[in-house]
């Protein structure tokens, strides 16, 4: 049951998007996933996790190179970017919350999401192939979209996934795996 929040209450509790409130200080930096009393496994991002959780590194720099961001705070493309087109897509999946005036967390924000780690990579994913799609829309290049367009057919978000997990081996000790 979710326990009942006031309206600008305390700013070290969070609210999950299943209702459920838990304490800022729950969520550890090397945490993907939180095992929520509500019975789902919710993915966990924080703004120190690397985008490259999700992407290769070399896909990242394309993104930092192609990508002006607006953000005085944060001028170069990171993973809070990523995780802004996801909470734009689904914004009642995801739960964002500022714990930057939290000194006792070691993080500013934190992501918190209705799916599990490994469909929270899925969606990072989709999105950005979207995003891609749409930046070579706009390229004038009838050839480049045609050929990007074949090659997203064949492209398998899960197999994707799933490999790339496996070579980053997220589920090792290291928290920036």
């Amino acid at each position: 049951m979710s326990q009942p929040r006031v309206p600008g209450g305390d700013e070290h509790t969070i609210e999950l998007p299943c209702g459920q409130t838990i304490a800022a200080g729950t969520l550890d930096l090397g945490m993907r996933e939180y095992e929520c009393d509500c019975g789902e496994t919710h993915g966990v991002v924080m703004d120190v996790h690397p985008p490259e959780r999700f992407l290769p590194e070399f896909l990242v720099e394309v993104l930092r190179e192609a990508i002006e961001t607006t953000s005085e705070e944060m001028p170069e493309f990171d993973t809070p970017h990523l995780l802004g087109v996801v909470l734009e897509e689904f914004p009642e999946a995801v739960t964002a919350h500022d714990a930057s005036e939290n000194a006792d967390v070691g993080y500013a924000m934190v992501w918190v999401t209705e799916f599990d780690s490994r469909r929270l990579h899925e969606v990072v994913v989709e999105l950005v192939v979207e995003l891609m799609e749409h930046a070579v829309s706009h390229a004038d290049d009838d050839e480049a979209l045609s050929s990007f367009e074949e090659e997203m057919v064949e492209f398998d978000v899960a197999a994707f996934v799933d490999q790339y997990r496996a070579e980053r081996d997220l589920e090792a000790e290291d928290p920036y795996a």
